[in-house]
């Protein structure tokens, strides 16, 4: 066989924001922003990845979920405790430096893991845990 990982879902509850963090923070490029019934799906990647994706959805967008099932997700997005993604750089003190002073959440600063990993971790707007790793 022969797979890839081709995009995640990371849900949002403020597309702009999102947009903003993911793109003008991060750096990443747009690669599609679809608005459907007030809603809106915005797929962003690193530009030297042109396969790999996180695709930024509405949370409530799933067909079948209930409004309990909704406010559920909303509050553990809240919580910062819904969704996570790890990323990697090889320039983890620069790019969280970077973040830090763009105002993102700070959760880590860059750590020497006791499994073997350097790494940080901040929150989206959403409140998704991202985790940034340092390549080595």
């Amino acid at each position: 066989m022969d797979i890839t990982i081709h995009s995640s879902f990371l849900p949002h509850n403020d597309p702009d924001a999102s947009l903003a963090f993911y793109r003008d923070t991060l750096g990443f490029e747009v690669r599609n922003d679809v608005g459907y019934k007030g809603m809106r799906w915005i797929t962003v990647g690193p530009a030297d990845q042109p396969d790999t994706s996180f695709v930024l959805h509405p949370p409530g967008a799933t067909p079948g979920i209930t409004d309990d099932e909704r406010r559920t997700i909303l509050e553990l997005m809240a919580k910062g405790s819904y969704f996570g993604a790890n990323l990697a750089t090889g320039d983890l003190d620069g790019t969280f430096a970077k973040l830090e002073a763009s105002g993102a959440e700070v959760v880590q600063e860059p750590t020497e893991q006791p499994y073997g990993l350097r790494d940080c971790a901040f929150r989206d707007p959403a409140g998704n845990l991202l985790r940034i790793q340092e390549l080595r």
